[in-house]
């Protein structure tokens, strides 16, 4: 694609992505108040478990581990089956057991010490940096990543996508529908004012994903309550009157 037909793209994506915060802001309110203010260290562990699993059984599955093992250094030092026991809830536990072990072993290794603390610094560094440096612990992918500066008592602007949050932007045609959620990321973020607060940046993620959850399902979308139908090709493609075939 020529430089400046990209240009152009990333542009008109860029003004649709900021109509559609601004249209859904009025229907859903902004700010979106933060749902919770872990240490980043806990956020990234909590965020890790929530692959593949439901919200309530990850959290369910965090609390749990918590009870059982009150320091991280417990938890890395346990026999992998306790931890793994604890992490029932979730999917693939006895996978997710070995891999958070690991990244507690590495974060003592590069931090000499493994707490609530131990990813603080995190904060001082500028947010590409700080996900490269999470990027590098095993498991840990681009939402694991943004997750834990975004939604930790952090809140850098960096963007989270989610399965609701990947399905509206596919279908407004902010990304391409083969555009995988991974490589999502940084497609969508580039898409947003470099200017943005972090407050601003989870206000995104969280309207994208308020749409996605009471009216773009997966299945059986509600096309014609949508507050941004007019923004989707997907929708307006959906909920077209059918054209008369010619006699």
């Amino acid at each position: 694609m020529p430089a400046a037909v990209a240009s152009q793209d990333l542009a008109e994506k860029s003004a649709l992505a900021l109509e559609l915060h601004r249209r859904l802001g009025e229907e859903y309110g902004v700010p979106v108040p933060y749902f919770h203010s872990l240490s980043p260290m806990a956020e990234l562990l909590s965020s890790f478990l929530s692959h593949r699993t439901r919200n309530s059984d990850s959290g369910r599955a965090f609390k749990q581990l918590r009870a059982r093992f009150p320091t991280w250094a417990e938890v890395r030092d346990a026999p992998t089956g306790e931890v793994e026991a604890e992490l029932a809830p979730c999917t693939w536990p006895e996978q997710k057991a070995p891999r958070l072990q690991a990244i507690l072993r590495l974060v003592t290794e590069r931090r000499g010490a493994v707490d609530d603390d131990s990813l603080d610094f995190l904060a001082d560094l500028p947010v590409a940096e700080a996900r490269a440096w999470l990027e590098e612990l095993p498991g840990v992918g681009p939402k694991t990543s943004a997750a834990t500066l975004c939604f930790s008592r952090l809140r850098r602007p960096a963007l989270p996508v989610d399965s609701h949050h990947h399905r509206v932007a596919q279908r407004t045609g902010l990304i391409p529908k083969s555009l995988a959620v991974g490589p999502s990321h940084a497609r969508l973020e580039a898409l947003l004012p470099a200017e943005w607060s972090g407050q601003q940046v989870y206000d995104h993620h969280e309207l994208l994903m308020f749409l996605g959850q009471r009216v773009c399902h997966y299945r059986g979308p509600k096309c014609s309550r949508c507050p941004v139908l007019d923004l989707c090709p997907t929708g307006l493609a959906r909920t077209e009157p059918p054209r008369e075939k010619p006699r």
